[in-house]
């Protein structure tokens, strides 16, 4: 009894302990993200960026010297977290050169790296002009110092190119660490964690400081200013300022006339003043003073907020510098700068957003009447006297739907009564409690984008919108809504679909479902139709119907949107009135048709990166893949079957749009999309096949899902559907095949399963240009294979492909030539190639532009350019200077693939060595490609010297160019391709005058010795040859002999390699006698 008692205190015990073991270590977790999460901040908000770049200013320079002092000391005062290597390096642009570094760096030519390594070997400090990575706080801090005078500019490079240095040095799961690892580098960790929020503390106090010291305006003051401003222009000689205006007449209820997203950055509002003297100055008033922008006049550009100029205390400061006749005639006013202005610019009876009604548009088009392009112009008409004139607001912004007549008498009042009878009826409106703030910008279009920057549903400007949505290259690239200057062409459907939306807005039930139906009576693919539902607010009402419990009601909100969602505008303003939300959360809803509705309307607007993004962070990829979930195998279906084969259609054709994105591609893949997307590709319904093949080919740039296609069998239904009479369906299978085929048993599979001949017969298909593209990259992909490429010699591929190189697009003309290239690799193809009369329109396409093309068409020029035939052909084309050409291309690609293919040109030219001297500066050009950082660059240019050094005169030609000293820093490589190649060079170079002697002087008989340690048999052969050159010099004899050259030449000396047997026993024949020589004159 006591033994149980004694037992069940110790269990009670065990679990206080690990009770308070979790609540520690749930406690240090959250230390660890508060830790975390506050990293970055003064570098994030208190530093000063413009466009990405850190601006010069006063602050940045502040903190910038307390980020140098603190890096500067942090070797010495933390030297264990200084040994801590990066998760990932910090890579800049550097002024810094080798020659500024010391000896405890391995100095390689122009290129330096630290003596230590992180685990998997990479140097801990790196440069290779301009570029430098760094790995460690004890480089970094070494690195500052080495930079003496130019400290700042480094650490201002440094941070600019870093925006996030704290998730490089600890990694972005440090948050989700293992709290319980208690290992030297975990500690290490938490030690420099607490060190860089110390420094980011400091920072911040630093920045607040100065801050604080600052001007700082108030929307009440600006207001002041302008008012007082405006009272002193006019028309007479007297006159200080031509005019003053707002870029948009809308006042929040704040006092701000910025767009809310750039509230948050303090701006209050923007002007356009036109001084007496000088051009019209685009200002930018904000809470830390005034300033000249770039012309927020231009819609769209979101750089048009950057800073062009000194921030000024105040508008009148600003003036005084920028207009002398403002300066000069200020003094003489009879009025108090700072004052209150004599008159104010008030709008009557304008009542403020209700409650409910914050989450609208606020736009001045939501309350449009037919003659409001009139009263704009009125508005913006020059005021002669000087004072400001009170602007209407107009009769029709209650939501009730005015009859015609009812229209006809309130323009008679307008007309006959005068602004103050319009004005007093308007405020005894009952309705006026729900009315919003008007937005008079002066612009005569109800539908525009306003000249100025409008305001989004969501907040956001169509350039933020853009740039947010850009980096992906893919549908993001929308087009911004321009419209014409007037609307008196609009179309009567424009004002009922008006109507119709005011009857949404304040009708029962039955009436909203009614309007929904006769809206979609419209053609709602019209631009008209669709701006219409928008301009009036009608958008923020369809998405507040999904809310509501009313399936119809739903439904027909659904069908609008998924109809009007096809523009741009539309399913922008849709993201930005979180309407993306809600149609993920209706996914779960039990009614088929309401799913098949919003998925359809989330594949429409899901076209652009932020929207992509939405429906992931809202699970709406899990959501989606769960749609996919049916049997639709069965060519007979019942009802219900159909239903959910509609369904997974509506699915796939959503994470097909989702899927452009790479987090995406990773989201759809962990909730199982893939064996669904499998099963799914067996269905018969062809309208089923082409979203989830379509979605299948855009995941196939990532190798996961290559591989996945693979095991799943889906290359099988790939190559099958080839055969089928929907020419978008073969699209998308052609385009998964040419993603897929980068891997050689994808290749095998397409081949396997009979899937080479249907793409060769898809080339007749020529136009259809996007079925061309997708058809031509596979066949390009498969002939990488020579398996294939046999093939495609069965079915005359070749011929129908030298056809296609004319009068095509480049991405038409990349997939051909990349495709020709591999079929010249065969020796019977080149022929074909010539015979077709492929060379000449080859030659040709040297000249383009297009990077991936050129790297295409040197790689098949220079196949063909083995044949000598084919040679001469080129070379009467001039097809070698062309090609000598492209060595001056930026593109190192392109450089390479221009040099490779030189080599059989040289190689198989009648008089090479005159052709290449007929190149004026050809030469020096190539010597000089040897300080390429580019190792394929490197070696291919190695290999044409190798050809080039051929010739005689051509060999003194490059070695008066400085080819030795070149190449011999070249030798500390361990790039196997770059050191055959460099080797062929080398013993290529010593055949001409002293050559032999400086390659020893220069130390690169050392480094070619430890070359025949490689594992590659082409290298040996190469580094031998070079070996017994330069062993005809007694002192290389010498430094080969001293680094064990011997050993490794007596191994190599039984190869079966004719060409290595040799060489490696003329090496060691040479060593011998210079021993022989050496006894035979000591002994006699």
């Amino acid at each position: 009894m006591l033994y149980g008692c004694n037992a069940r205190t110790d269990d009670t015990a065990r679990k206080v302990e690990r009770e308070k073991e979790r609540r520690n270590t749930l406690h240090l977790i959250l230390i660890w993200e508060s830790l975390f999460l506050a990293m970055g901040v003064a570098l994030t908000r208190a530093a000063q960026w413009t466009m990405g770049k850190l601006e010069v200013s006063p602050l940045n320079e502040a903190l910038l010297n307390d980020i140098v002092n603190f890096v500067e000391q942090f070797n010495s005062r933390h030297p264990q977290e200084a040994k801590l290597v990066f998760t990932e390096p910090l890579q800049w642009t550097t002024a810094l050169q080798a020659s500024d570094f010391t000896s405890e760096y391995e100095l390689s030519g122009s290129s330096v790296h630290s003596q230590d390594t992180d685990k998997d070997g990479c140097p801990l400090l790196q440069l290779i002009p301009p570029d430098i990575s760094v790995r460690s706080f004890s480089h970094l801090c070494k690195v500052v110092q080495l930079a003496n005078d130019s400290k700042l500019k480094e650490v201002w490079a440094c941070l600019e190119a870093n925006r996030e240095p704290v998730v490089k040095m600890l990694g972005p799961n440090f948050t989700t660490a293992e709290v319980s690892d208690s290992s030297p580098e975990a500690e290490f960790k938490v030690k420099l964690l607490l060190i860089l929020q110390q420094l980011d503390t400091q920072l911040l106090n630093s920045s607040i400081t100065q801050l604080s010291q600052k001007v700082r305006l108030s929307p009440a003051a600006v207001k002041r200013d302008v008012e007082l401003l405006k009272s002193v222009c006019g028309a007479g000689e007297k006159r200080l300022l031509k005019s003053v205006r707002y870029t948009s007449d809308y006042e929040f209820s704040n006092g701000c006339r910025s767009p809310p997203w750039r509230q948050a950055h303090g701006e209050i509002a923007y002007l356009i003043i036109e001084p007496c003297d000088t051009e019209p100055l685009f200002i930018t008033c904000s809470t830390a003073g005034v300033y000249l922008n770039s012309g927020i006049k231009q819609e769209g550009e979101e750089n048009a907020y950057e800073r062009k100029s000194d921030v000024y205390k105040d508008l009148v400061t600003l003036l005084k510098i920028k207009s002398p006749h403002f300066t000069e005639n200020i003094n003489k006013q009879d009025f108090v700068i700072h004052g209150e202005p004599p008159t104010t610019l008030k709008i009557p009876h304008v009542e403020a957003v209700d409650v409910e009604e914050r989450g609208q548009t606020l736009r001045s088009y939501e309350h449009q009447e037919k003659n409001v392009h009139e009263k704009a112009r009125q508005q913006l008409a020059p005021n002669k006297s000087g004072v400001a004139k009170k602007l209407e607001p107009s009769l029709k912004w209650n939501l009730s739907l005015t009859s015609p007549h009812e229209e006809a008498e309130e323009k008679k009042a307008r007309k006959n009564g005068g602004g103050e009878k319009a004005t007093e009826s308007w405020t005894k409106s009952p309705r006026s409690e729900s009315k919003k703030k008007a937005d008079f910008s002066g612009s005569p279009l109800p539908d525009r984008l306003s000249s100025q920057k409008t305001k989004s549903p969501g907040g956001g400007t169509a350039a933020e919108e853009f740039s947010e949505s850009s980096s992906e290259s893919e549908e993001d690239e929308e087009q911004s809504e321009r419209r014409g200057e007037s609307h008196t062409d609009l179309p009567s459907e424009y004002w009922q679909i008006q109507k119709l939306v005011k009857y949404l807005k304040g009708g029962n039930q039955t009436a909203t479902v009614i309007a929904l139906c006769c809206m979609r009576d419209f053609n709602l693919a019209q631009e008209t139709c669709q701006l219409a539902i928008r301009d009036v607010g009608g958008l923020e009402v369809l998405i507040n119907l999904l809310d509501t419990d009313e399936v119809k009601c739903k439904i027909g909100s659904l069908k609008i949107m998924k109809e009007i969602s096809r523009s741009s505008q539309i399913r922008r303003a849709i993201a930005n009135l979180g309407g993306l939300q809600t149609m993920v959360s209706i996914l779960d809803s039990p009614d088929k048709e309401l799913k098949c509705l919003a998925a359809e309307t989330i594949a429409n607007v899901a076209k652009f990166r932020r929207a992509r993004r939405t429906v992931r962070q809202y699970g709406g990829i899990k959501r989606l893949v769960e749609l996919l979930d049916c049997v639709p195998d069965s060519a007979m279906l019942s009802t219900e079957q159909e239903k959910d084969v509609e369904v997974a259609r509506c699915g796939a054709l959503a994470l097909w749009s989702c899927s452009k994105s790479t987090r995406n591609k990773e989201a759809i893949r962990k909730a199982g999309g893939i064996p669904l997307l499998a099963r799914l590709l067996k269905s018969p319904q062809k309208n089923m096949l082409i979203p989830v093949v379509g979605t299948l080919q855009e995941c196939a740039s990532e190798r996961s899902y290559r591989i996945a296609i693979q095991t799943e069998g889906m290359i099988e239904d790939l190559v099958k559907n080839l055969n089928c009479d929907n020419q978008e369906l073969q699209m998308h299978c052609a385009s998964a095949i040419f993603k897929c085929a980068e891997d050689k048993r994808t290749r095998d599979l397409v081949r396997q399963y009979e899937g080479l001949q249907p793409l060769v017969v898809l080339l007749n298909e020529a136009d259809n240009k996007q079925l061309l593209a997708a058809v031509t990259g596979a066949i390009w992909k498969c002939s990488m294979s020579m398996e294939n490429v046999v093939k495609f010699e069965e079915f005359k591929a070749l011929e129908r492909l030298v056809s296609l190189l004319t009068d095509q697009p480049e991405e038409v003309l990349v997939n051909v030539v990349g495709a020709l290239g591999e079929c010249a690799q065969r020796p019977a193809n080149r022929a074909t190639i010539r015979k077709s009369g492929g060379i000449p329109p080859l030659v040709s396409l040297l000249t383009g532009t297009n990077q991936a093309l050129l790297v295409n068409v040197t790689r098949a020029v220079g196949a063909c350019a083995t044949e000598s035939e084919n040679m001469t052909i080129i070379d009467r084309l001039d097809g070698v200077r062309l090609l000598w050409s492209l060595l001056k291309n930026p593109n190192p690609d392109v450089q390479a693939s221009a040099a490779w293919a030189i080599c059989p040109c040289i190689e198989n030219a009648k008089d090479a060595g005159e052709m290449v001297r007929s190149f004026v500066g050809g030469l020096e050009l190539i010597v000089n490609l040897l300080k390429s950082p580019n190792k394929e660059v490197l070696a291919s240019v190695c290999a044409a010297i190798a050809k080039i050094a051929k010739d005689e005169e051509n060999l003194a030609v490059i070695t008066d160019h400085g080819v030795v000293p070149m190449l011999s820093n070249l030798t500390n490589t361990a790039d196997d391709k770059l050191r055959r190649y460099l080797a062929e060079a080398v013993a290529r170079c010593c055949m001409w005058g002293s050559n032999r002697v400086a390659f020893g002087e220069a130390g690169a008989v050392a480094p070619l010795v430890r070359y025949l340690r490689s594992k590659d048999p082409s290298v040996h052969q190469a580094t031998a040859q070079a070996l017994f050159q330069l062993s005809k010099d007694p002192s290389n004899c010498i430094a080969m002999h001293e680094n064990g050259v011997v050993k490794l030449l007596l191994g190599m000396m039984g190869s079966t390699d004719q060409v290595l047997q040799e060489a490696a026993a003329g090496c060691v024949a040479n060593i011998r006698r210079l021993a022989l020589a050496n006894e035979k004159a000591k002994y006699g």
